[in-house]
């Protein structure tokens, strides 16, 4: 999504490039609108941390021209070469004359702004470095006075950090993805933002209207000021791309609200952290129950190497390991069709060539092994399977993650596929799935919680506790999950009561987290 350069359609750079660098296009409609909000002076700077080709400098230049505003242009950019490109799309050398070649989250200018904009680099945590990670801690605990979790992205301190340029009652639009607010981080950050800044409003999109489609992000713009936080904030949610709608409201202050292509509410700030900046507030009454008070969610195995451990009926057989070694399981969402896996799912799976086999040596000892799997180890010893980050902290290295098979499985991530699965093959799933745990495993309990599990007004709410990515996906976590509320008539309706977690299977999940 983000970017520290806007992509340009000639630029022929993979997808993968993009991702490394977080650089990914901001359209027009987009950096108008945000350079809208922040352009309220005659006579203003307009800096910008990501420059990259200049998409916001772009917009300032025709807002500016629309106001009768005199701009100014300030930045940084990390890239040069991305820099390069904006002055082959509109921009001049005196518009980047005083753009800076550096590092803004460790070389940050020394001067304050009343006008910052940025689409700041999207790049998730597993791709900072270790080094960088702690020089982040540093700055976090510095600032806003905690470390916040180390799931944070880059992105996040590019906000951090411009927030201390601001200038008194100077304004910021920042657009971010969702996990700002989603984050485990996020609380720690909001509670600091917004006792410390005015949140003006906050902007989301219909899949069908995203800024970025086809990228896995929900994008959000921020409109923030420096100045004595406010108890209510507005939350927009727009329904078409490219609307003008848009930019009016912005520039009438947030005032003009007639057209129908945007849903505009005023929220309390307490209300928007609960339930998170990124979703719309919840009107109707809140649960009594929450599903963690029927079933306990574990994830999935992780295998640490899903080419070697999960195999085909054929592999293990051309193998000669025998069956005794392996446990069915299931190892890909888009395996189960519909909302159960039987075992007639496992045997179709199977004639199509599938892998329906998880390699589990978690009995006997290397020397009790038959020549079979001790030669296929062997295999995986010189394909450098023990260096591996998670296989080298199990001892031994093949050594298996153990799960009872759960009689649901959650579907966590997909586009607008995430559900429950009925589990009547009693199969272990790998990381793609959650496995749900009953408090008790009496048919007729089960019968009745999968009834809940199914139900639409069930499935409704996961919206407030899942992770939102592009085009409509959600990522829902273990913990998460078991905070999904259960609608108070859905468990009316089905009438079932909470009863006491069974302690055998309980004591098996303790130990296994």
């Amino acid at each position: 999504m983000n970017a520290s350069a806007d992509k340009i359609p000639e630029m022929e750079q993979s997808r993968e490039t993009l991702r490394q660098k977080g650089q990914f296009w901001t359209p027009e409609w987009i950096a108008e609108a945000m350079v809208d909000y922040v352009l309220t002076e005659t006579e203003t700077t307009l800096f910008d941390p990501a420059v990259g080709t200049g998409a916001f400098f772009r917009a300032a230049k025709k807002i500016a021209n629309e106001k009768g505003l005199h701009i100014v242009f300030s930045g940084m950019e990390i890239d040069p070469t991305i820099l390069e490109h904006g002055l082959h799309h509109g921009l001049t050398q005196e518009d980047i004359a005083r753009v800076q070649i550096d590092d803004f989250i460790f070389h940050p200018p020394q001067e304050k702004f009343v006008a910052i904009v940025a689409n700041p680099p999207y790049i998730r945590h597993h791709r900072i470095s270790l080094t960088t990670k702690k020089l982040l801690k540093q700055l976090s605990l510095a600032i806003i006075g905690k470390i916040l979790d180390g799931r944070a992205g880059l992105h996040v301190y590019f906000l951090i950090r411009s927030l201390t340029l601001l200038s008194d009652n100077g304004r910021l639009a920042f657009i971010m993805p969702a996990d700002t607010c989603e984050g485990k981080f996020a609380t720690d950050l909001w509670t600091w933002i917004l006792s410390h800044y005015t949140l003006d409003a906050v902007i989301a999109f219909d899949p069908q209207a995203s800024p970025f489609p086809g990228i896995d992000t929900n994008p959000l713009v921020f409109f923030i000021r420096n100045s004595q936080p406010k108890k209510n904030f507005l939350w927009a949610k727009c329904h078409e791309s490219s609307t003008k709608s848009l930019n009016l409201w912005i520039r009438s202050n947030f005032q003009e609200t007639s057209n129908c292509s945007l849903t505009i509410l005023e929220r309390n700030l307490a209300e928007g952290l609960r339930i998170g900046l990124s979703r719309p507030p919840v009107i109707e009454k809140m649960s009594n129950y929450t599903l963690g008070d029927l079933v306990q969610v574990l994830r999935g195995v992780a295998t640490g190497a899903n080419d070697f451990f999960f195999l085909t009926e054929a592999q293990a057989k051309q193998l000669g390991i025998p069956m005794t070694y392996f446990i069915q399981a299931i190892g890909r969402t888009r395996d189960i069709i519909g909302e159960e896996i039987a075992q007639s799912t496992l045997d179709f799976l199977r004639a199509n060539g599938r892998p329906t086999l998880l390699l589990s040596l978690n009995i006997g000892t290397f020397e009790t092994y038959p020549e079979s799997v001790k030669n296929y180890l062997a295999l995986g010893e010189k394909m450098g399977l023990p260096g591996r980050p998670l296989l080298s902290q199990r001892k031994p290295w093949y050594k298996m993650e153990s799960r009872i098979a759960p009689p649901f499985l959650f579907a966590y991530l997909g586009r607008r596929n995430a559900r429950f699965i009925r589990n009547t093959a009693k199969v272990v799933p790998l990381t793609c799935f959650l496995c749900v745990y009953p408090n008790s495993n009496a048919p007729e309990y089960l019968d009745r919680l999968w009834k809940i599990l199914k139900h639409p007004s069930t499935m409704a709410n996961l919206p407030m506790i899942g992770k939102s990515y592009g085009d409509g996906a959600i990522k829902v976590e273990p913990r998460s999950l078991e905070k999904l509320p259960i609608p108070n008539d859905v468990i009316e309706q089905v009438g079932l009561p909470t009863q006491p977690r069974l302690m055998e299977q309980q004591e098996f999940l303790l130990t296994d987290i």
